[in-house]
């Protein structure tokens, strides 16, 4: 792989890990329009680790608190009196633990027949439409005063974190966007849009942490295909910057109101992969 096919794979990744049009669907697609074959492990973890960057550095307050959270378990369970603050943190935290159970269990229970989805130029198609399609009801039944009812992240609740869990694990389908789905189902469920959306950044962190480790015990099993120091260091880049500016841009649109434009995007580019590509 060169540098200049890392870079766009870079911010292929950066830009659609967090932009609701599903990153892993836009890999497809990227690398069936360059002429890459088969994904390369050791970039894929690399890029990877990009986007986790981005998410750690744009979000770290929650981040830190979060993390706050999981030191202080004990004493939550224990039913020891905790601070306001800390207990909040702490039942963050344990909100985001039940939001990554169900695509933890899918992919441990299905995680071979998920990886045959990634051949499928057509079927990525299908899957950006069913996400644009998700993106404009979510936008329909809940409209510009979405979730009044829940506008402090730590109102997320134990049930919404599960119903944006479950969303995420049916995101594993290459052109289903993970980001989309679970901000959408956030908000159909009473979460505020911004909220929607920092919960479901946090939610990505062990996922993509756990991604890469299973992809980096995998290359460890076997043979895998190296493709530079220097490719390696530009897609880390290019993703870590691209994923970076794709959750600002994320928040500015959502601040003025709207998903739609996402959801066109997603409808065009799905259409074009079942009918062009």
């Amino acid at each position: 792989m060169n540098v200049g096919v890392a870079a766009i794979l870079g911010i292929v990744q950066g830009l659609t890990e967090f932009l609701p049009v599903s990153s892993s669907g836009h890999l497809v697609l990227a690398r069936h329009l360059l002429g890459v074959g088969t994904p390369q492990i050791l970039f894929d973890i690399v890029v990877h680790l990009g986007t986790l960057m981005a998410v750690l550095v744009a979000l770290w307050p929650e981040v830190v608190g979060a993390a706050r959270g999981v030191a202080v378990w004990p004493r939550l369970l224990g039913r020891v009196d905790l601070e306001p603050a800390r207990e909040q943190e702490a039942r963050l935290a344990g909100w985001l633990l039940l939001g990554t159970l169900p695509a933890a269990l899918v992919g441990l229970v299905a995680a071979d027949r998920v990886e045959a989805l990634f051949g499928s130029v057509r079927g990525v198609g299908v899957a950006l439409l069913a996400t644009a399609a998700i993106l404009v009801v979510a936008e329909r039944r809940v409209g510009q005063g979405a979730g009044a009812r829940a506008s402090d992240l730590f109102q997320v609740g134990a049930w919404r974190a599960v119903a944006v869990g479950v969303a995420q694990a049916a995101a594993v389908i290459p052109g289903l966007s993970r980001s989309g789905s679970t901000i959408a189902a956030g908000m159909l469920a009473g979460v505020e849009r911004d909220s929607a959306a920092r919960f479901s950044f946090l939610l990505a962190i062990p996922t993509i942490a756990s991604a890469g480790v299973l992809g980096a015990l995998k290359a460890a099993s076997g043979e895998f295909a190296w493709p530079g120091g220097a490719a390696l260091g530009v897609g880390f880049v290019a993703a870590g910057i691209s994923g970076y500016a794709a959750i600002r841009v994320l928040f500015a649109t959502l601040g003025r109101g709207s998903l739609r434009w996402f959801a066109a995007y997603a409808a065009l580019v799905g259409t074009w992969a079942i009918l062009g590509a």
